[in-house]
């Protein structure tokens, strides 16, 4: 498969309301680092993937309902741990639906897409399926 990868980052509030998260059950700060991949079995007639524009205003996209927002805040987290992991499916359907449906200038030949976050330089989590 081939693939292209893009970048962006958000700064959120959250809290992980359980035990099992010790003292970052209260309000707390994170800043991710997320990456985009795109994949394809073969390249346009151009050579390309998707176009790598397009794929960044997706991700862009993806990320403003999220970039300075407290998540405790957001109705469709409500009720849900705003997890690293939780966080990666909930971007990923986000571009999922946008290639589905504006395309990424791949002509619908998007296969897969995985979206990964840092927490830090230590630790990262991420989610990936076809779409």
């Amino acid at each position: 498969m081939f693939a292209v990868e893009v970048r962006d980052h958000i700064m959120i509030a959250h809290s992980l309301p359980s035990p099992v998260f010790g003292p970052a059950q209260g309000l707390h700060g994170a800043t991710f680092v997320v990456d985009a991949a795109f994949y394809t079995e073969d390249l346009d007639e151009n050579g390309l993937v998707v176009d790598i524009g397009l794929a960044t205003e997706a991700l862009n996209a993806a990320l403003e309902p999220l970039k300075y927002g407290n998540l405790d805040d957001k109705p469709e987290f409500e009720g849900r741990i705003t997890t690293t992991e939780f966080l990666c499916h909930h971007i990923w359907a986000q571009l999922r639906d946008r290639a589905k449906s504006e395309g990424l200038g791949d002509g619908g030949r998007v296969k897969r897409i995985r979206v990964q976050l840092h927490e830090s330089h230590v630790a990262r989590g991420w989610y990936e399926s076809d779409i």
